[in-house]
């Protein structure tokens, strides 16, 4: 079992290495002359003739961006529009091959997240280092919206929009830049993008800081990874669970269930981990529980106690109402003629 932690100093009080803030200045050169270069058009953007959407982070590591591209997808295909994802596909057997993702795609072949995403929305995946190459295939197929899962960073596609998710717990850290700290770019490039998301807050929206969107989470019924029957999540109240979660915080899994009324075993991976069905058989024979991002890599060996927990995000209203103005303006703009 692999119990893979980001530095205790970036989360914690703890002082940070010379050498990692001594890198972190490196580090923070030459993120800043790849962000002068593609603004002075040193460096080129392309772009693809509908509206891109970039969900991304500024930390490294998990804050939210997969349930929120889920929930956007949804959203859109429930106004009409037909969104193509594009992704890297992080921890794939081949990071440099583009690949199209269906349900029956071999998860060592596309990654966990993907896999989910596809699963989750039934809209077209593309996956691609390139994310201008993943748009113009997506396009090519009809896609009339694409959002991309990350890429924030990547501004070699040229985005109408950008959502950032930040994780209501750790926020940025120490807020200082890799390795030092947890951040890809400066906190001031939050100032920049479109709409803020504040992943897992617990505080009213009144109380947030202005221009944060509040997101929670809403948990479906328990769904048999091996036989796809559900079950309430009533019925694991006061029992005994086993909890697997290898997420980018599996800690914030492994409360929501504490806090439901479970006594839960946890078992925490390493983000993207790979399972085997050894890594599922623990001492005692309980019911398992895990998120469906580690869901979809153990279809082929669960038994019939392992459970999926499905989430469903949840923002106000209002930002549906912004995003969705905004989108329906830029696609105007593109085409006066095609309305969603």
């Amino acid at each position: 079992m692999s119990k893979r932690q980001p530095p205790s100093y970036w989360y914690g009080n703890q002082s940070v290495p010379w050498t990692a803030r001594a890198l972190a200045g490196v580090y923070g050169t030459v993120t800043q002359w790849r962000r002068k270069a593609y603004r002075n058009g040193w460096l080129k953007s392309g772009s693809v003739p509908v509206p891109v959407l970039v969900v991304g982070n500024l930390t490294t590591g998990g804050t939210g961006k997969s349930p929120t591209v889920i929930a956007i997808v949804k959203r859109l295909q429930a106004e009409g529009y037909r969104p193509g994802i594009a992704s890297r596909g992080y921890g794939r057997s081949d990071e440099k091959q583009a690949l199209r993702v269906t349900a029956e795609t071999p998860i060592a072949d596309s990654g966990d997240e993907p896999a989910m995403l596809a699963r989750a929305t039934g809209a077209p995946v593309q996956l691609d280092a390139n994310r201008l190459a993943a748009a113009r295939a997506l396009v090519a197929d009809g896609c009339d919206v694409i959002v991309c899962d990350d890429g924030l960073q990547h501004y070699a596609l040229a985005r109408d929009l950008e959502i950032e998710v930040i994780d209501a717990d750790r926020r940025y850290g120490n807020a200082m830049l890799l390795p030092a700290g947890p951040l890809r770019e400066p906190v001031e490039r939050g100032d920049e993008v479109d709409f803020r998301i504040l992943n897992w807050a617990t505080t009213e929206p009144r109380q947030l800081v202005r221009g944060l969107w509040p997101m929670q989470y809403r948990y479906g019924d328990a769904v048999s990874v091996a036989t796809g029957k559900t079950r309430s999540l009533d019925s694991f109240l006061q029992r005994r669970v086993h909890a697997v979660a290898g997420i980018g915080n599996p800690e914030r899994f492994f409360e929501f269930l504490r806090q439901r009324g479970m006594l839960i075993i946890p078992h925490a991976f390493a983000d993207h981990y790979p399972y085997a069905p050894a890594d599922l058989q623990f001492e005692k024979a309980l019911p398992v529980l895990m998120t469906s991002k580690d869901a979809v890599k153990c279809r082929a060996f669960a038994a019939s106690n392992v459970y999926e927990l499905p989430i469903e995000a949840q923002l106000p209203d209002a930002f549906w109402n912004q995003l969705l103005e905004r989108v329906a303006q830029i696609k105007e703009r593109r085409n006066p003629q095609v309305t969603a």
